[in-house]
C-alpha cells in the first residue's frame, strides 16, 4: 500500500518546492541545448520541457490530495491549454486520475477511522462492509456496506489526517502560488482565495449530511434529478453515511449518443446552475466525480461538502447583471458593478469593458442559439474571467468580485466544463430565461421541471413580483 497522506506543512510544501526545482533545472538544461539547434527542434524540446513539469505538477497534485487534489479536479474539467494538442488527449487522462483517483490507504486504516468515530466495531452499525472501494475523492474514499434492516448505503470515510493535510494545504498555497502559476497559469490569487475560503468546510461530514438531506428532500419526486438521502444519524464528522445509488459514471456516459448527452447536459445545467436562481442556494462543486446516470433515466448528484445558500439580493444581483449583459445594456451594466463595490476604480473602466467582461464568462448562455460546448469554449471562458491579461479588456483587472459572487462563478465555469467534456448543444440561453425572465419552458425537461415546481413550497416566494431599475423580475 502507498503511504499515508503526508500532514506537515513542510512535507507537503516540499512537494511541491521539488517540482518548481525539477523545473527551473529542465529549463536551463533546455536553453544550454538549444544553442544552434533549429526553430523545430527547440520548439519540440521546449514542448517536451513543458510536458514533463507539467505532469510532475499533476503527480505532486494528485498525491497530496485536499485542496491541491481539487485544483487537480478542475484541470480535469477543464482543458486549460496546459499541453500542446497533440499530448492532450494522453494529458487528459492523467488528470482522469485525480478526478476518480485509485485508492491510495488501505482499509485497516480507514476502517480504524470509522471505527474511533463510531466507538466500536463495524458491525454495530453494518451488517455488510465491502473492503474493496467503491469511489476516491479529494478527501476520502467510498464504500458500499449493507446496514442491519437490508438498507444498501455508500459510506464516504475521510483519509487519516486529511483534516490536518487540508489546513497544510492551505497554509501553502499562498507560499506556493508562483510554483502553480508556472504550469497552471489560471491559478490566480482570487481561484486561491476562494478555495481557501470554502475547503476547510468539506472536513465536516456531519453538516454535509445534514444538507444533503435537506437538498434530497428539497428534490423529493422530481422528474429527472435525484440526490441519495443521507443519513446523519449514522454519519460523524469523518464518516458520511448515504442511500446507494447506482448508475453509470461520467465516462460511460460520455460514450452515448449526441442525443442523451445533450439530454443529460441539460440537466446538469438545470441542477448546477438553475438550482441558485431557483432555490438562492446550489453545489459548488460539479465535476464528473459527482454525477451518476441511474437506470431509471435520472441523473444522481453527489458530494455536497461545498454548498452554498446566498443572499436573495445577492442572487437578484446575479440576475440584473445578466440581463443587463444579455440586452446589450452596457452602461447599467457599470452602474450596478460600482454600486456593488465590483469595481475599485470606476474612472479607469468603461461600460464597454464591464460588458466585454461579464460576455467572455457568461456569453454561452445569453445568445439566443443552439451552441454546441466544447472543451476550448469553456476553458477559453474561464482564463478570459479570471485572468483579464489573457483578452483584449485589460481594464477588468481592476474588478474585485466578492466571495459569495467568485463562489457562483466557479460553479458556472466547472459546469461549462463539464458540458465540453459532453460535448451538449442547446440553446442555452432559451434554458435560462426560465430564471432570467421567468418565461415558460421550451423544452421537455423544462416543462416537466416547471410541472414539478409549480406545487412546490420553496418556489413560492419565487412567484412575488418586483420591480428593478424600471425591469420586472419574478
Amino acid at each position: 500500500m502507498a503511504k499515508q497522506v503526508p500532514t506537515s506543512r513542510l512535507a507537503r510544501g516540499t512537494k511541491l518546492g521539488a517540482v518548481a526545482a525539477g523545473s527551473v533545472l529542465r529549463t536551463q538544461r533546455a536553453r544550454l541545448t538549444m544553442r544552434g539547434r533549429s526553430d523545430a527542434v527547440r520548439a519540440k524540446m521546449a514542448e517536451e520541457s513543458m510536458l514533463r513539469t507539467t505532469e510532475q505538477v499533476v503527480m505532486v497534485l494528485g498525491t497530496m490530495k485536499g485542496v491541491a487534489m481539487k485544483l487537480g479536479q478542475m484541470m480535469s474539467v477543464l482543458d486549460l491549454d496546459l499541453v500542446p494538442e497533440d499530448h492532450r488527449e494522453r494529458f487528459q487522462r492523467r488528470l482522469a486520475v485525480l478526478r476518480n483517483a485509485a485508492p491510495t490507504v488501505s482499509f485497516t486504516a480507514m476502517r480504524q477511522v470509522i471505527e474511533d468515530d463510531f466507538g466500536g466495531p463495524l458491525d454495530t452499525v453494518f451488517r455488510e462492509f465491502e473492503s474493496e472501494p467503491i469511489a476516491a475523492a479529494s478527501i476520502g474514499q467510498v464504500y458500499r456496506a449493507r446496514l442491519h434492516d437490508g438498507r444498501q448505503v455508500a459510506v464516504k470515510v475521510q483519509y487519516p489526517g486529511i483534516d490536518a493535510a487540508v489546513r497544510a494545504d492551505l497554509k501553502n498555497l499562498t507560499m506556493f502560488r508562483r510554483v502553480l502559476q508556472s504550469a497552471l497559469p489560471w491559478v490566480t490569487p482570487a481561484v486561491l482565495d476562494e478555495l481557501r475560503l470554502n475547503m476547510e468546510s468539506e472536513l465536516d461530514y456531519q453538516a454535509e449530511a445534514a444538507t444533503q438531506r435537506q437538498i434530497s428532500e428539497l428534490y423529493a419526486g422530481h422528474p429527472f434529478i435525484v440526490v441519495p438521502r443521507a443519513l446523519p444519524e449514522l454519519s460523524t464528522p469523518r464518516v458520511l453515511v448515504t442511500e446507494y445509488l447506482a448508475g453509470k459514471g461520467f465516462e460511460e456516459i460520455r460514450q452515448l449518443p449526441a442525443a442523451e448527452r445533450d439530454r443529460i447536459g441539460e440537466i446538469l445545467y438545470r441542477f448546477y446552475v438553475g438550482s441558485l436562481f431557483t432555490f438562492n442556494e446550489f453545489c459548488g462543486d460539479p465535476h464528473p466525480g459527482n454525477v451518476l446516470l441511474a437506470a431509471d433515466g435520472r441523473i444522481g448528484f453527489l458530494d455536497f461538502g461545498l454548498f452554498n445558500r446566498m443572499d436573495p439580493e445577492h442572487v437578484r444581483f446575479e440576475l440584473i447583471c445578466l440581463r443587463a449583459a444579455a440586452e446589450d445594456r452596457a452602461e447599467d451594466l457599470r452602474e450596478l458593478m460600482i454600486q456593488r463595490g465590483v469595481i475599485d476604480s470606476p474612472q479607469e473602466i468603461g461600460a464597454e469593458e464591464c460588458l466585454d467582461y461579464v460576455l467572455a464568462a457568461s456569453e454561452w448562455c445569453l445568445i439566443d442559439e443552439e451552441l454546441t460546448i466544447t472543451p476550448e469554449l469553456a476553458s477559453g471562458a474561464f482564463l478570459l474571467a479570471v485572468d483579464s491579461r489573457a483578452g483584449e479588456f485589460t481594464g477588468m483587472k481592476q474588478q474585485n468580485l466578492p466571495p459569495e459572487h467568485l463562489f457562483s462563478r466557479r460553479a458556472d465555469f466547472l459546469t461549462f466544463g463539464m458540458l465540453g467534456q459532453l460535448g451538449s448543444t442547446a440553446n442555452w440561453h432559451r434554458i435560462a430565461r426560465e430564471w432570467l425572465y421567468d418565461e415558460p419552458p421550451v423544452t421537455e425537461l423544462g416543462i416537466a421541471h416547471r410541472a414539478w415546481l409549480v406545487n412546490h413550497p420553496a418556489f413560492a416566494p419565487k412567484r412575488a413580483r418586483v420591480r428593478v431599475r424600471g425591469h420586472s423580475t419574478k
